[in-house]
């Protein structure tokens, strides 16, 4: 139940429910995060914890090759796999990066920034221990285009005193008929342990901050669960991983702040090119894809989604790892990465489109070039049939863009005398860079880099409406760029 309280009440109210030096918990060392905005609706999610930070002066795990992961992932032994990556005498709660979660109550209180005359509250939740104790709110019935403030708090369960609280704001997307410039960011793949600045995070969050972004799309390998220390193969050790890379300062502040759409790809459920029937350890694939959908990001009822940012552009969200096949199935019509009912979606969505510019946004290529021995996305040959029928389909549309993750390097490819366009956004940190060699130049590739960064999006209307791409280093600096 949401009330509407005067801004006035909501003063009163914080100053007589101080935070208690006297409890210990819960907190919000994870922050708060957003996702699925659209016009008129947004979700909202939190996590409590038992302390205010997590404890990043823990000892580290146990060094574990990959054949050794290889065949602890062959074992059905929580206790065993636990102690094979744990030190001796030590426990989950003495590694660097712990951050358990934590019983206790949530409110909301959000208003439109500007204009607060009314500030919407929630009534008091528990939070769900058995989703890691987190709890997400559906926002409906909101302001196109507004710029809204939210206020989290906590309490423990059944004491009425307010422990913690944290702020944070969003924005929504602006209606049909807005002409305003919209600017936005993608991300791809990072992670804890090769992050670049070691006490705060990844170096890209402050930098896309310095552009004040709309929004921000991450393609996923947000966390790669089958890297070591640890490797993931329990979902004890997989939320670890997650609690901990969102405890990081730079994390933290950004995801606060800014209009977040979060996808997945392979490494965030489980192995490297992740599939139906392909489990992690004692985690199955299902359970992996759970854990990412219900748990630790904000939820909708399908993992994709069209989004109208003003009038001139539209982007598309899909979704690439809950409908597809089996990598190793012989390639066919019937093979799939998107599923024949996303395929319909997006047919169909982008036909009924009348924006001036269209951005399609998938964890991983469609055009390529890709590596010879990669056969997990449509780039690749196993999944022939599907990319001539997507690509055959994009060729017939005017001002529609790809923009790919999951590639560790930055590039822009064009496949001549088409309106083919694909950017990779590169990986999140120049350590994480890799994969291809830079002077491997091929005729589809426009722009090529192998090193760390982000790619940012301009959509502007003044004099004639105009789409730029450009890509930046982890420092924020433009590296490239491309107006069309």
């Amino acid at each position: 139940m949401i009330q509407k309280t005067p801004l006035a009440l909501i003063g009163l109210f914080f100053l007589s429910c101080q935070t208690s030096d006297k409890l210990i918990g819960p907190y919000f060392a994870n922050g708060i995060k957003n996702g699925w905005a659209d016009q008129n609706s947004i979700v909202i999610w939190t996590r409590l914890t038992q302390n205010k930070e997590a404890f990043f002066e823990g000892h580290p795990f146990k060094e574990t090759t990959r054949e050794e992961m290889l065949s602890l992932a062959k074992n059905p032994d929580l206790e065993a796999i636990h102690a094979f990556e744990i030190p001796e005498g030590m426990t989950l709660k003495d590694m660097e990066g712990y951050c358990p979660g934590s019983k206790g109550k949530v409110q909301l209180h959000y208003y439109i920034e500007g204009n607060p005359n009314e500030v919407h509250v929630t009534d008091w939740v528990a939070v769900n221990e058995n989703k890691d104790f987190t709890h997400q709110w559906k926002l409906e019935g909101l302001k196109a285009g507004s710029t809204y403030r939210v206020k989290v708090l906590s309490r423990p369960t059944g004491i009425q005193t307010i422990v913690d609280s944290i702020e944070g704001r969003f924005v929504l997307p602006k209606d049909k008929s807005s002409t305003d410039e919209v600017k936005f960011c993608v991300v791809s793949c990072h992670d804890y342990n090769r992050r670049d600045d070691l006490e705060n995070g990844h170096k890209i969050y402050p930098s896309m901050m310095q552009l004040n972004p709309d929004f921000y799309v991450h393609t996923g390998d947000i966390e790669y669960m089958d890297k070591p220390s640890p490797y993931a193969l329990t979902e004890q050790l997989m939320r670890f991983k997650w609690n901990r890379l969102f405890a990081l300062p730079f994390q933290r502040s950004f995801f606060n702040s800014h209009t977040s759409y979060f996808m997945k790809d392979d490494h965030d459920v489980g192995f490297d090119d992740s599939y139906p029937g392909r489990d992690y350890g004692t985690v199955s694939f299902e359970r992996g894809l759970e854990i990412f959908d219900e748990e630790q990001f904000p939820s909708y009822d399908k993992r994709y989604k069209t989004i109208r940012w003003g009038k001139d552009l539209q982007i598309w969200i899909v979704e690439g790892r809950n409908y597809r096949n089996q990598n190793f199935l012989k390639d066919g019509p019937d093979k799939t990465i998107w599923g024949m009912e996303q395929k319909q979606w997006f047919y169909d969505t982008v036909d009924q489109s009348n924006a001036t510019f269209k951005v399609l946004i998938t964890a991983s290529p469609i055009i390529g070039p890709d590596r010879k021995n990669k056969n997990d996305n449509l780039s690749n040959s196993g999944y022939s049939y599907e990319q001539a029928e997507i690509l055959d389909f994009i060729k017939k549309q005017k001002n529609l863009f790809i923009v790919n993750g999951d590639r560790h390097w930055q590039y822009i490819s064009h496949i001549e005398n088409t309106n083919l366009w694909e950017f990779g956004c590169g990986a999140g940190a120049d350590v994480h860079a890799g994969g291809w060699k830079q002077d491997d130049i091929r005729p589809e590739h426009k722009f090529l880099r192998v090193k760390g960064g982000f790619l940012s999006i301009t959509v502007n209307n003044e004099e004639i409406p105009h789409i730029k791409f450009t890509h930046h280093d982890v420092e924020g600096n433009a590296v490239n760029e491309l107006r069309f």
